[in-house]
């Protein structure tokens, strides 16, 4: 049921459809994170409303809270979460190595880790992570990785590439085992630190197993430079016609630059956690700085009266109803309405952004319009 076409190409950057059990997604797209089944503030409507195709959601969190047989008994991601559009879950393996201040034992075989919940002690291996993907139903699972801080050094490195691949293939076999009706897709993903030849076997190996779909994994932190020449590089040995996801990528900047090498989709909390502390994101021809050019910090004092919208150039709900000063204090006297407004002010402008680089590929504008954005 998992299926991708490329619609229009405008140098390396395209639009496509990826078709699912539950919808279409149109891309590039930008894919709101929703840890634990539920994007922080907004509902399913307020996201429909929006647009948004799909949503991704946690799988280390779901799994321990409520738990993945609960979720099956209830009816699956779709179904309690009332958002009947495609999903995508995580294989949990960035969680399990990040969240745990070093509280996780890794071995070739599986990760023990504790919960970061109530300290109780749990285990994944890359089977368990696609049976309880498998039970949570969404549309689009990754399978399992290790994730390493950036800085580790090359031995390490390459050390735990080689078990990234085992676990990997673990996975798709698991995988085939389980996804007998079809209703899933597996995405493989491409590893290697910052070392350009082990991006290059990485991307090599993934593309030869039959993985629905690709990514680009860790969070290469700065300088961007170097995360941009590591995934220019990677991708030269994945094959076109799978769709290929960025994980943990929101700055505006970086979606531009790897939509111009052919990056379908991306995920990244950035827009919805920032909103909780009161940052606003706003369009270019809405001013800036050099240094502050997509985004400024309403709970600065200098908003308090202030008449103006979050943004004089968008049209979103919040926008055209509501003053920066009445959102000011709204956060000043913690109102919880205030996550929801600058939440749905946030993702709105991340969605229109998307269907305006949509349009500019189609149209063969997409660098003039990356030009206006980034200058």
């Amino acid at each position: 049921m998992f299926s991708f076409e490329i619609k229009h190409k405008s140098g390396q950057a395209r639009t496509g459809i990826i078709k699912t059990a539950h919808g279409e997604i149109r891309t590039p797209a930008f894919i709101p994170v929703a840890t634990k089944a539920t994007v922080k503030a907004l509902t399913p409507a307020q996201l429909n409303e929006i647009g948004f195709d799909a949503i991704l959601s946690n799988t280390y969190h779901l799994y321990l809270q409520p738990g993945a047989d609960i979720i099956e008994k209830l009816g699956g991601l779709q179904k309690v979460s009332a958002w009947h559009k495609p999903m995508f879950t995580d294989s949990g393996g960035f969680q399990v190595m990040s969240l745990n201040d070093g509280l996780c034992k890794v071995s070739d075989d599986k990760v023990i880790f504790k919960s970061h919940i109530d300290a109780s002690k749990h285990e994944f291996t890359p089977e368990k992570s696609m049976q309880i993907q498998r039970k949570l139903g969404a549309d689009l699972i990754f399978a399992f990785d290790q994730c390493l801080d950036i800085n580790a050094d090359y031995e390490t490195t390459k050390e735990s590439l080689a078990r990234t691949h085992s676990w990997e293939e673990r996975s798709l076999a698991e995988f085939k085992k389980l996804n007998v009706d079809n209703k899933q897709a597996l995405c493989g993903i491409v590893q290697g630190g910052r070392f350009k030849d082990l991006r290059e076997e990485s991307a090599k190996f993934i593309a030869s197993l039959d993985f629905d779909t690709l990514a680009i994994g860790s969070i290469f932190g700065d300088p961007k430079e170097e995360s941009f020449a590591l995934v220019k590089h990677a991708m030269q040995f994945l094959p076109e016609e799978k769709t290929k996801h960025l994980l943990g990528i929101g700055a505006v900047e970086d979606i531009f630059n790897y939509v111009s090498l052919g990056l379908d989709t991306f995920d990244c909390v950035l827009p919805t956690r920032l909103a909780r502390s009161g940052y606003i994101f706003f369009r270019p021809e809405s001013g800036g700085t050099e240094e502050n050019r997509f985004r400024y910090k309403l709970i600065n004092t200098q908003y308090k009266e202030d008449l103006k919208p979050l943004d004089e150039n968008c049209d979103c709900y919040t926008c055209k109803n509501f003053s920066r000063g009445y959102i000011h204090h709204l956060f000043k006297a913690k109102e919880l309405l205030v996550y929801t407004l600058i939440t749905y002010h946030n993702l709105y402008f991340f969605k229109r952004m998307m269907d305006e680089i949509r349009e500019s590929i189609e149209n063969g504008t997409f660098m003039e319009l990356k030009r206006k954005w980034l200058g």
